[in-house]
């Protein structure tokens, strides 16, 4: 035998001696009472591992989970096992009369897996475990305190510790039933938590805490919720076959959640909802079986119940005035297509009648079968749960604005539903006008000049189209054309309607002779409805000036005339000898413009009908 089990052996010897001394004082105390009702304790304050706030307590025939705590104190403890150390030999006979008395002190029935050992796994020093055992408590058990040796051994290691128990009669089981009542459930529900809040027809989804708050671990912990067909008493539509929520292990003071996500009953009323759990544990792995209820509550947003109150004329009661106090749009300006909030200063105008329950639907006007204004979610209900008489509070919605309809206020009714004292499910609707804006759109046909050089002093001519490809009017449009080498000009269109065309047709003044590349500037601009002057639209057109050669054709007529005088008397005059074909080229250059002019009136109207799109943003 080595050395670490003889230190083993020696230790069980040592524990089991005093088991025997323990057993013989335990007995002499019970044997000696005339009633069997006085038990023996040991001061389990001097255990160095195991420890307790409360003695563990069982019924005799009945079976009991010995719970205790262990604290590593030195060093860390690897491979626990825990075990009832094994004393059913140990026994004290007693002479009375003419036989012998013999009792065993042991409380519990001694099976095949009393002493057997329970793994606890590691515990790091300075760290404890809570742990449970079971066993059965004998039928000719006594009352009273009885001192229990618990054998721990560990990795390099082992100890005897002791817990105290207490043992009942039937009789007493009332009695600490009672104490149990005082001191409560074993787990807390809904701690720390909001109401869920729910609202028809979306899925509600939402958690319950439930908080272990015993100095016990919990073991094999069931939670389940108590199901209803009566849409009156569960809000919930029932699509799966098992709610449970299943927990190994709950510590002491630890919390935790069972998940849901329900979808609310098309038949259920809005109100508030308790749903009831039953909760079942162990407080050892073969203990019995513990059940506790409890209630968590959850509001529902859903049509309201029938009552007495709809069998009266609506005129003979009062009820709360909801208005729409004041109202705007963030950003302010909406245009099609963009996505805006919606915020709404909701007021019970009622000097003496308070709003309960009430459920604001946001439906957008409709056009071609439609909704002008739609939302991410499909939903736009609103809910407040009150509102005292002359109260105010916001609420908000986020909408989108539908692209392509056309500029003008839209309307968004607020239908309202709500409780007063008197009146139940009171209806009314409000209107509210949504201003919805378009970008503005042009486009011009191509731009022609005619011709696109000429000397200065003299005139081009400018031709294009403007059209409206938007959902707008363009109001007091003006194409404005600038350049070095030209006089400013400013050409007036008018109005011009969505599909429609306005067309520029002006004059160019040549100024001074062309420096650069001859680019000139057109500006066109225009007004919204409220004459606010949109920003401009440029395009370009190229037109050369070049000197004025008046000058030098005069000088040379001068010169003609001069030389003509001379010769007067001896010849023919210039105009004389030359005015036949001085007369036919002056027909010639008629009939050169009357074809010019032709072929300029074709490309006007070709260019009507080529376009350039321009959109204005």
């Amino acid at each position: 035998m080595n050395i670490q089990a003889f230190t083993k052996l020696h230790k069980k010897l040592a524990a089991a001696g005093a088991a025997l001394l323990l057993s013989v004082t335990a007995l002499s105390a019970t044997v000696l009472a005339s009633d069997f009702n006085i038990g023996y304790s040991t001061n389990a304050s001097n255990n160095d591992y195991v420890f307790t706030t409360k003695a563990p307590r069982g019924r005799i025939g009945s079976s009991m989970s010995i719970s205790f705590r262990i604290r590593a104190t030195g060093e860390d403890m690897k491979n626990l096992k825990v075990s009832l150390m094994e004393t059913s030999d140990f026994q004290m006979i007693e002479q009375r009369g003419n036989g012998d008395y013999t009792v065993d002190y042991y409380p519990f029935e001694i099976t095949e897996t009393t002493f057997k050992g329970k793994s606890i796994g590691d515990i790091k020093a300075g760290n404890t475990k809570s742990v449970s055992l079971s066993a059965n408590v004998r039928r000719d058990a006594k009352q009273g305190y009885y001192s229990i040796p618990l054998y721990l051994e560990w990795d390099g290691g082992s100890d005897t510790d002791y817990i105290n128990i207490w043992i009942s009669t039937d009789t007493s089981s009332s009695t600490e039933d009672e104490e149990d009542k005082k001191e409560g459930n074993y787990f807390v529900i809904g701690e720390n938590q909001s109401t869920p809040r729910g609202v028809y027809p979306n899925v509600l989804n939402y958690t319950v805490n439930f908080r272990n708050r015993r100095s016990t671990t919990a073991q094999d912990v069931t939670i389940h919720m108590e199901l209803s067909e009566d849409n009156a008493k569960f809000p919930f539509e029932i699509n799966d076959g098992n709610y449970d929520r299943t927990f190994a292990r709950v510590q002491p003071d630890e919390t935790v959640s069972a998940s849901y996500s329900m979808a609310i009953r098309k038949d259920s009323y809005t109100g508030y909802y308790p749903i009831k759990y039953t909760i079942t544990f162990r407080l050892s792995s073969e203990g019995d079986l513990h059940t506790e209820e409890g209630t968590f509550f959850v509001h529902i947003v859903s049509k309201d119940k029938e009552d007495d109150l709809r069998d009266f004329d609506a005129n003979d009661r009062t009820k709360a005035r909801l208005i729409v106090d004041s109202y705007h749009t963030i950003p302010e300006t909406i245009y099609a297509g963009d996505e805006f909030e919606l915020v709404l200063n909701m007021k019970n105008a009622s000097t003496s009648v308070p709003a309960s329950n009430i459920l604001f639907n946001l439906e957008s006007e409709k056009v071609s079968d439609s909704a002008v204004f739609t939302t991410e979610t499909g939903s736009s209900s609103l809910v407040v749960n009150s509102l005292a008489a002359g109260q105010s509070t916001e609420v908000r919605a986020r909408f989108v604005a539908r692209a392509g309809v056309d500029q003008r206020s839209y309307a968004i009714t607020i239908k309202e539903k709500y409780d007063s004292p008197e009146f139940k499910n009171a209806e009314e609707s409000i209107v509210v006008d949504i201003p919805v804006k378009q970008y503005a759109r042009l486009s011009t046909s191509t731009i022609d000049v005619m011709p696109d050089s000429m000397a200065v002093g003299s005139e081009s001519n400018v031709m294009f189209g403007i059209n409206n490809t938007g959902k707008v009017i363009l109001y007091n449009v003006t194409v404005t054309f600038e350049g070095d080498s030209i006089k400013t000009t400013d050409a007036y269109v008018g109005n011009i309607k969505p599909g429609e065309t306005g067309n520029v047709d002006t004059m160019l003044t040549g100024i001074s002779p062309t420096t650069n590349d001859g680019t000139i500037k057109i500006r066109i601009q225009y007004e919204d409805e409220n004459g606010v002057a949109a920003e401009p639209v440029e395009k370009e057109l190229t037109l050369t000036v070049t000197e004025d050669m008046g000058e030098e054709l005069d000088m040379g007529l001068d010169l003609g005339l001069e030389a003509g005088a001379a010769d007067m008397e001896g010849e023919l005059s210039y105009w004389d000898k030359y005015k036949a074909l001085i007369a036919a080229g002056a027909v010639a250059v008629v009939a050169a413009g009357v074809i010019i002019a032709l072929r300029v009136r074709k490309k006007r109207k070709a260019a009507k009908e080529e376009d350039v799109d321009d959109e204005i943003s």
